[in-house]
C-alpha cells in the first residue's frame, strides 16, 4: 500500500472499481455519456467505496479550453488529474470526475514544500487501485419523499486566476431529476487551500441536506499531534463517518476497548453516521456521550471520533514530529468533526493522520425553494 502525496507527478495508472448504479448525462469533455448520481440506499451494508467507474475524459479538450491559469491536466486511465501550481511553490492536485483532492503541498519555513494531506492507494477486490483520504465531499440530499441521493460525479465548469496570486477551479454536479445544483470551488492561494460548496434548490419543495467536507491531514503520529483552541467547545462522541474516501483502521470494531469501541457497544451494534448522512436510528441521539472540551492543548494520541457543536471558526493542529501546523477554518458550517485513529499504529504510516470535517450531521440544513446555501473550509499554512 502507498500513502501520502498521492498523484505527485510519478503516480502510475489505476483502473475503476466495481460498478455502481448511476444516472446518465452528457458533457463535451466526456467521450460519451457520463455516470452521474448514485441512488443511495437508506441502509448501507458496506458504506465506503473508495472509487467508482467513470467514462474516459478528453484531456486534450481540457488543455485547450482551460490552459493558461497555472493548471495542467494529465490522463490516468479513464480519469484525469488537474494539477494546480503557484509560483511560490504551493501546489494542489484534484481528480476528475470524482472531485477528490489528493495533494496539497505548502512552502515551509525551512525553504522546501511539505505535503499536508494524507492519501492512500490500495488494491481492490478486482485488482483495481482503491483511493482514499485527501479532501472530499460527503453530501446527502433528501426531499419531501425522503429519497436520498448524493453527487458523485463532477464536471469542470471554469478555471480563474493565475500562478502568481491564486487559482480557482470550479466543479459542478447537477441533478436534473431533483432540480439540485451543487458547486465545489477549490481555491489555491499562497498560504491556503479553500473548499467552498454552494447548493442551489430549484425545486418547488424544501431540500434537506447533511454531510461534510472531510479532510485527512497527514501527521508524523497522532501521539505527536495536538489540537489548539478547542477548550470550552461542546462535543458529541459519535462512531466514525464512513464515506466513499474515508480511511478507517481495519481493526476498529465492536470488540475494541477504545472509546469508539465502547460507543458501538452502547448503541447495541456497529452504528455509525455514514459519510452520506444516513444516521443509525436506534436510539443514537439518546445514547451518544456528550461533554465539554476541557483541554486547550489536546493531545490526539487516543482513538476518538467527535462532533464539536460550538467550536471556534478557526483552530490549529500542531504536529511536533514534523514541526509544522495547519490552521483549520470554516464558514457556514456549525459543526466540526474530528477523528483520530490513535497512536497504536506505525509512525509515518498508513494511519498517521487526523481527519477533520466541517459538517452538518447532527443538525441538517433546510434549503427552501429557490434558495442557495454556501459553506466552506480553509486549510491555512502558517509555516512560511
Amino acid at each position: 500500500m502507498a500513502y501520502s502525496s498521492l498523484f505527485s507527478p510519478n503516480f502510475t495508472h489505476f483502473s475503476s472499481a466495481r460498478p455502481i448504479s448511476h444516472h446518465l448525462y452528457y458533457h463535451p469533455y466526456l467521450s460519451s455519456t457520463s455516470l452521474q448520481y448514485n441512488k443511495i440506499r437508506k441502509e448501507l451494508s458496506f458504506p465506503y467505496v473508495a472509487s467508482v467507474p467513470y467514462q474516459p475524459i478528453n484531456v486534450d479538450y481540457l488543455e485547450g479550453e482551460f490552459s493558461g491559469h497555472g493548471v495542467t491536466f494529465e490522463g490516468i486511465g479513464d480519469n484525469c488529474v488537474a494539477k494546480m501550481g503557484l509560483d511560490n511553490g504551493s501546489t494542489a492536485t484534484l481528480m476528475l470526475p470524482s472531485g477528490l483532492i489528493t495533494s496539497y503541498k505548502a512552502p515551509m519555513w525551512h525553504g522546501s514544500t511539505v505535503e499536508l494531506l494524507h492519501t492512500s492507494v490500495s488494491e481492490g477486490e478486482d485488482g483495481e487501485a482503491v483511493i482514499q483520504g485527501g479532501v472530499s465531499l460527503a453530501l446527502n440530499y433528501e426531499d419531501d419523499n425522503e429519497v436520498p441521493w448524493s453527487p458523485s460525479t463532477w464536471v469542470l465548469r471554469d478555471i480563474r486566476g493565475n500562478s502568481k496570486d491564486s487559482i480557482k477551479v470550479e466543479l459542478i454536479s447537477s441533478d436534473t431529476d431533483n432540480m439540485v445544483e451543487t458547486r465545489h470551488i477549490v481555491t489555491l492561494g499562497e498560504d491556503i487551500l479553500t473548499s467552498e460548496i454552494s447548493v442551489t434548490n430549484s425545486n418547488s419543495s424544501p431540500l434537506q441536506w447533511t454531510g461534510s467536507i472531510i479532510s485527512h491531514l497527514t501527521v508524523s503520529s497522532p501521539e505527536a499531534t495536538y489540537a489548539l483552541g478547542l477548550e470550552g467547545s461542546n462535543f458529541h462522541n459519535v462512531p466514525p463517518f464512513l464515506s466513499n474516501f474515508g480511511i478507517i483502521p481495519s481493526d476498529l470494531d465492536e470488540e475494541n476497548d477504545s472509546e469508539i469501541g465502547q460507543l458501538w457497544k452502547q448503541m447495541g451494534l456497529k452504528g455509525f453516521f455514514s459519510g452520506l448522512g444516513q444516521r443509525n436510528k436506534k436510539n443514537a441521539s439518546e445514547e451518544e456521550m456528550e461533554g465539554e472540551e476541557d483541554d486547550g492543548y489536546k493531545q490526539l494520541n487516543e482513538q476518538m471520533s467527535r462532533i464539536y457543536t460550538c467550536a471556534p471558526r478557526f483552530f490549529t493542529l500542531i504536529d511536533r514530529g514534523r514541526r509544522n501546523s495547519v490552521v483549520v477554518g470554516r464558514d457556514g458550517f456549525d459543526e466540526v468533526y474530528m477523528y483520530s485513529p490513535g497512536s497504536s499504529h506505525e509512525i509515518y504510516g498508513e494511519y498517521s493522520f487526523i481527519c477533520v470535517g466541517q459538517s452538518t450531521m447532527l443538525k441538517p440544513i433546510m434549503i427552501g425553494p429557490g434558495e442557495v446555501w454556501r459553506g466552506s473550509q480553509h486549510l491555512h499554512n502558517p509555516n512560511m
